[in-house]
């Protein structure tokens, strides 16, 4: 004959999430889970010294049926969904099932549809203004109709590199675990997003200063991705880093143990440190008038962080005010 006492332990332990049996308001049965987070002694404590939460332990000392979403139960910022469900008299099972990735998610989810709607309101809205004033004045002089109908065609372009740069964002995410497969040549692409940043060099005085290693072994990657990478970075470099003549941009790869590092550096105004953490989220600026001006669309750095994370690479960002960034990336060495 199976022990009660014992059934109740092994089912609770069976679980996955923390779970704990209340009998009254004492802690009957807590399985490993639930010892980890309120405390190797959590068992025959009172749960009111453990939860000081008032809705969940309304919720538990019921010992009815039913469910209850808390933030801030054990640590600050952290999400429960608590599931409570009847055993005998005057006792429960509590069970504790950690949201605080899908909440992230959520919030991550608003804020960028937010974003995204705020970033294409505002193109459209002028669009339209000079669009209406084009279709209801005929008689506008010939240079306001030119320059009407030039800011129409920037921001509609302004838009449609927002739109481009969102679906190559979704098909980045879409491919996120699957390792790309290509041999990617660093030096090659390193040429070719130099070759391809020459419209924006010729309309500032910037230079660029290539320290390629050689003999540098090949990358597992997607060329185009990483590609897309440099020409981004290389952007960025010349978007804040050539304001002044004689400006350089430095363009480095060489290998360190079973990665290829590559750095762009830029001796531009620099980044305040409380900006860095951020400056890879989509939409975020830390300068939105002048990023807006010269064409930037908020989500270059969210992209290349994206694609290093599918290369199993890393990213790391570093600015000094007055002295420039350096933002360096770590590539795997193709086996």
């Amino acid at each position: 004959m199976v022990d009660p006492g014992s059934a109740v332990r092994a089912l609770v332990d069976a679980l996955d999430d923390p779970a704990l049996v209340v009998q009254g308001s004492s802690v009957l049965v807590a399985n490993a889970d639930a010892r980890r987070l309120f405390g190797p002694r959590v068992e025959g404590r009172d749960i009111r010294l453990a939860i000081r939460h008032p809705q969940v332990l309304e919720l538990i000392l019921s010992h009815a049926s039913g469910s209850i979403d808390a933030t801030g139960i054990i640590e600050p910022g952290r999400s429960w969904r608590l599931v409570v469900r009847p055993l005998w008299p005057n006792a429960a099972l509590v069970r504790m099932i950690d949201r605080s990735d899908a909440v992230s998610a959520e919030k991550m989810r608003v804020d960028f549809v937010a974003n995204a709607s705020h970033e294409l309101r505002t193109p459209l809205s002028t669009v339209l203004g000079y669009a209406e004033t084009l279709a209801e004045e005929g008689d506008l002089p010939f240079e306001l109709r030119a320059s009407f109908g030039g800011t129409i065609r920037d921001e509609a372009r302004r838009m449609l590199r927002i739109i481009e740069d969102l679906m190559s964002l979704s098909r980045i995410e879409a491919d996120r675990f699957v390792a790309p497969g290509e041999q990617v040549r660093v030096d090659d692409i390193i040429e070719m997003a130099v070759s391809n940043a020459g419209h924006g060099r010729a309309k500032r005085a910037c230079e660029f200063k290539l320290g390629i290693a050689p003999g540098l072994p090949p990358v597992r990657g997607n060329r185009a991705q990483l590609l897309q990478v440099l020409d981004n970075l290389i952007s960025n470099a010349l978007r804040y880093g050539c304001d002044k003549a004689g400006s350089v941009i430095d363009i480095a790869a060489e290998r360190a143990g079973s990665w290829v590092v590559i750095t762009v550096t830029d001796h531009g105004p620099g980044i305040a440190r409380e900006h860095l953490p951020r400056v890879t989220e989509r939409f975020y600026r830390v300068d939105a008038a002048r990023s807006r001006e010269s064409g930037g669309t908020g989500l270059g750095l969210a992209i290349v962080k994206h694609i290093i994370e599918r290369h199993r690479g890393l990213l790391d960002i570093r600015s000094t005010l007055g002295v420039g960034t350096t933002v360096t990336l770590h590539l795997p060495v193709s086996a």
